[in-house]
């Protein structure tokens, strides 16, 4: 038999507004059961109180050290029996969905039908760090819980000072904007670093993000120790066809002030068709039978805007790959940072490069559990010690691409130029064997 609902004053406020509440979904949750009655009872009181009842502890399955988060409720009443005794034990369990989040309704049937039977009922779909999250558990049910999702083929996710399950964009499975195989990359590298995963050992949290392009649909750049995008490093490609069918469906008003002007450093321009450079790294489309749109390839940055508003008409190079960036966050320490570049182009379509980048990922996280201070993110460290220490530590060459705000450095020294021109120069002759 279900309890009866507690009065909540306060939580029935939040359905009043124009918006879905999830106050809303709790309450059905409620109908049938009681751990969730009895949650809404604690979050009640935390809002008339303005304060939090929810302590730590040790909750984990066999075989694990880390995936769960325990929660304990401290609300007790007089004889110190817990004031809400349902949802005294709210534990959440962290479980890595499939690469790109692609499920089918059985999984998604399946999924609901188990948490039900072993929890609250209340799933997460996804957390900041991709993972399903499953809340609302008691400490009785953790093991049968994870038993059950392990027969389905899922496996712990990341909590604690450990390597974070990580989230890939759908990519290459739906999107024309992928540059190279998001989910194979994802499974490739975390399944090689698994054990930093469930048994936490390092100073703090590491996440890996994986996105196709600098659409960076998973925030890869701002939140993951090591984010994966993907880019090109030839010619922007373009279809004649789509661009004209743009052109009549918008119009050259929408042309020049939603794609040409929005260009962050002008290597857009509209010309006469006749005018249109034929130089290297030009590339051009007509979008009238006179007017072709001109791209300078070189002064790109990959913001992604033109493809995106043009979509079909502008598209990826042909010479695809990803450039890898170190150290974003949110705040912490030091506040919030972007990740820095540490290597601008490398391609990822064979083993062989799959391997390399298998191989870097270890010495980056290596290094970071040697060096870091405890409680301190791969960014805060390198802000530390240096970006030069870092890149010696794990064997990347210093590249004048490693930026971390591009072009926005005034303070630019010329003298030794035509040397490092030299070591930039012979360091491609190397890179292009």
């Amino acid at each position: 038999m279900t309890k009866k609902m507690y009065d909540t004053p306060m939580l029935d406020q939040l359905e009043s507004g124009p918006w879905p509440s999830f106050v809303t979904g709790l309450k059905r949750l409620a109908k049938d059961n009681d751990m969730m009655v009895d949650l809404m009872g604690q979050l009640e009181t935390s809002y008339q109180t303005k304060k939090g009842y929810w302590k730590g502890g040790t909750v984990g399955v066999f075989g694990y050290g880390g995936g769960v988060i325990p929660r304990f409720s401290e609300l007790k009443d007089e004889h110190g029996k817990p004031l809400y005794p349902a949802a005294a034990e709210f534990h959440t369990l962290r479980i890595q969905p499939p690469a790109g989040m692609h499920y089918n309704t059985e999984i998604l049937r399946k999924l609901c039908d188990l948490w039900e039977k072993h929890g609250s009922g209340l799933i997460a779909l996804h957390g900041q760090s991709g993972d399903i999250m499953f809340q609302g558990v008691s400490s009785a049910n953790v093991q049968p819980a994870f038993d059950e999702l392990n027969e389905m083929g899922f496996d712990m996710g990341g909590a604690g000072p450990a390597l974070r399950t990580s989230m890939s964009c759908v990519g290459a499975a739906r999107c024309e904007m992928s540059n190279f195989d998001e989910a194979k990359a994802l499974r490739t590298i975390i399944n090689d670093n698994i054990d930093d995963m469930h048994r936490p050992a390092l100073p703090y949290k590491f996440k890996f993000k994986f996105s196709g392009c600098g659409n960076d649909c998973v925030n890869a750049i701002q939140r993951s120790d090591m984010a994966v995008i993907g880019t090109w490093r030839d010619s922007i490609r373009v279809n004649e066809v789509l661009a004209k069918d743009y052109m009549a469906r918008h119009g050259m008003e929408k042309l020049v002030n939603d794609v040409i002007s929005r260009c962050p450093t002008k290597a857009l321009s509209l010309k006469n068709s006749a005018d249109v450079s034929r130089a290297d790294g030009i590339s051009s489309v007509a979008v009238t039978d006179t007017q072709s749109l001109q791209i300078d390839n070189h002064n790109c940055v990959r913001c992604m805007h033109c493809l995106n508003v043009m979509p079909g008409a502008l598209l990826p190079g042909a010479d695809k790959g990803v450039s890898i960036l170190v150290g974003g966050k949110s705040v912490l320490k030091i506040g919030a940072t972007m990740g820095t570049m540490v290597v601008p182009f490398m391609k990822l379509e064979s083993e062989e490069d799959f391997e390399a980048l298998t191989s870097l990922s270890r010495s980056i996280i290596d290094f970071f559990a040697e060096n870091a201070l405890e409680h301190e993110r791969t960014g805060e460290m390198i802000d530390r010690i240096g970006l030069v220490n870092f890149l010696e530590g794990v064997g990347i060459d210093i590249d004048a691409n490693m930026v971390l705000e591009p072009r926005s450095n005034p303070y630019v020294r010329m003298d030794g130029w035509d040397e490092e021109v030299e070591k930039a120069a012979e360091h491609k002759r190397k890179v292009a064997g």
